[in-house]
């Protein structure tokens, strides 16, 4: 019989970069500068959508959407990150860890679904221009923001009890600087088959649909803009989806790579997977409103207007 504090671990210990622990002071300072950027940056952002009339648009409310959500992936790992690397708190409470855990992966899904709904506000928006105030209306936008946030909560949250399910009587030392699923059901000595298919076929198999409908909007974006029989039209249609391609490149690139080096660079030092999945939920929401700063127009405009009020006061 397992014992009853198995079912119920009070914490977790979670050892941070293995092999690199003499550089973690150092390792932490760009960490830290990203994160300011991050909080900063989608600080900002959310401001000028909030209090600029001329940005209460389809695309900017998607955005403002997917800088709460960067605040959100960022805030759940990076904090305990620089915890962990500067003051050496390697100690996670199981609640701790579940809640970590589900707004790590509940974020992610939640970015991945924002993504599809700006590719298809873009889809109306050169496809069906003359209709896009008539389907994309504000009851319509808060339905696919509430559907958003049901689906991702729905797919995420089984995860949680698929964990408390679990004993942990082997080992509660996690070899990581934050609380992901399958790592963290790998520590138990009970079956986990059950949290293997689940943690990587269920939510992949979501994002991946994500991905095939971003792909189909694109390709008739691209067919409209191509029939277009202007070429300033055609490069001005293009322009508002640049910001929008760079941020899904952002965000699915990194995230295949890291499931490749996962599952076949065996070869890969276990610090470098680290590293790289701990830059991976640091710097995609750090670098999210940049893009969107640089790329969009508007937004560029209403900061601009932000700081010269700033200065003039």
């Amino acid at each position: 019989m397992y014992n009853l504090s198995c079912y119920n671990p009070t914490s977790f210990i979670l050892v941070g970069i293995p092999g690199l622990e003499k550089f973690h002071i150092w390792i932490g300072i760009p960490f830290c500068v990203i994160y300011v950027v991050a909080i900063v940056g989608n600080c900002i952002l959310l401001y000028l959508i909030a209090v600029e009339q001329s940005l209460h648009e389809p695309m900017f409310i998607f955005l403002s959407m997917l800088a709460s959500t960067d605040l959100i992936l960022s805030t759940a790992t990076v904090p305990k990150l620089l915890s962990n690397l500067w003051f050496g708190s390697q100690e996670i409470t199981f609640s701790g860890c579940l809640t970590q855990m589900f707004f790590l992966h509940f974020s992610f899904v939640v970015d991945s679904a924002i993504l599809l709904a700006m590719a298809f506000d873009r889809y109306v928006a050169i496809c069906l221009p003359l209709r896009y105030n008539t389907i994309l209306t504000p009851q319509v936008i808060v339905k696919i923001m509430v559907s958003i946030v049901v689906r991702s909560f729905s797919v995420i949250l089984p995860d949680v009890f698929l964990l408390k399910r679990l004993p942990f009587c082997k080992t509660r030392v996690i070899p990581h600087t934050y609380c992901e699923h399958i790592g963290v059901a790998r520590l138990s000595s009970a079956d986990i088959s059950i949290n293997i298919w689940y943690g990587f076929s269920v939510p992949l198999m979501t994002v991946v649909s994500d991905v095939i409908l971003i792909a189909v909007s694109y390709i008739f974006i691209l067919r409209a803009v191509f029939l277009l029989s202007s070429q300033g039209a055609r490069q001005k249609a293009l322009s508002t989806c640049g910001s929008h391609v760079c941020v899904i490149l952002m965000f699915y690139t990194p995230a295949f790579f890291s499931i490749l080096a996962h599952r076949f660079g065996h070869s890969v030092p276990r610090n470098v997977l680290i590293l790289f999945a701990n830059f991976y939920v640091a710097i995609p929401p750090a670098l999210n409103p940049v893009v969107y700063g640089v790329k969009t127009k508007q937004i560029q405009d209403k900061f601009l207007l932000f700081l010269s009020l700033r200065k003039t006061q």
